[in-house]
């Protein structure tokens, strides 16, 4: 037998579900803006959800109980955790392209002029600056969770990721009122292509980045990091510093040069 460092994990159906609940989730999004049925895109939320759990599940009990996640392991992991934000770095790149592509040389279509006229771009200095200061504050936060868990301090670990958690939820709720009460649609020219796609996909990342960190959270809760076992938290940690990055370049391109 040839002992190896790596965890060759088990068959695991998960894979497999998690694509049908994705491929559910994305058709019944085009089913719902074209014919306003949620039936589709509700029963792959269902699914990619429950999958998500799962899978979670079991990786949870690979590093915790299992102890396959050993040192080698680990380091595989931070590269496949490097590698996965260098590829939302380029999935981010081509929105910020299309934004600057469009503003920089405006096409006669659209008025020559940028926004485009008939638009009427939100205040970069309402609502869009009280979401920085509550990412930068939540970057804090989770910093100081960090920290905490490196020196075994896991009271202030656990009130630390908790204020994370609900900063990233009060952002949620924050972009959400925004979308209700903006002046133009998606609809409304490249502008509001450009808008909602960049920073409908920035909501989306928060949403699963708060999901990230609230596993962790309840990780914590449960003893299940040590202060130098603690992978988990830390690529969720990477992944909300990221999400905080992507969101000072949209509000400095799109909200307040692009206004």
């Amino acid at each position: 037998m040839i002992r190896h460092p790596f965890h060759l994990v088990e068959v695991s159906p998960w894979p497999l579900t998690t694509a049908a609940g994705a491929f559910c989730m994305t058709s019944g999004m085009t089913v719902w803006f074209h014919t306003h049925t949620v039936s589709l895109l509700l029963i792959g939320l269902a699914l990619t959800s429950l999958s998500a759990i799962q899978w979670w599940r079991d990786v949870i009990r690979e590093a915790t109980f299992m102890g396959h996640h050993t040192s080698y392991v680990t380091k595989g992991l931070r590269l496949g955790m490097i590698l996965f934000i260098l590829s939302e770095v380029c999935f981010f790149f081509a929105f910020f392209w299309a934004f600057f592509h469009s503003s920089l040389s405006p096409t006669p279509e659209i008025g020559c002029c940028w926004p485009p006229i008939g638009i009427k771009p939100l205040n970069p200095f309402s609502v869009p600056l009280l979401n920085t200061a509550v990412l930068l504050a939540s970057g804090v936060t989770v910093t100081w969770a960090h920290h905490s868990l490196m020196e075994g301090n896991r009271s202030n670990a656990l009130q630390s990721l908790s204020i994370t958690v609900i900063l990233g939820m009060y952002f949620t709720f924050l972009q959400a009122n925004e979308y209700l009460e903006a002046p133009f649609t998606i609809a409304d020219s490249v502008y509001g292509s450009t808008f909602f796609v960049s920073t409908g996909f920035h909501g989306l990342h928060v949403l699963i980045g708060s999901t990230f960190l609230l596993v962790n959270l309840v990780r914590t809760y449960f003893h299940h990091f040590s202060t130098g076992h603690h992978f988990g938290f830390e690529a969720a940690a990477w992944y909300w510093h990221f999400v905080d990055v992507v969101w000072i370049c949209l509000y400095i391109c799109i909200y307040w040069w692009g206004s």
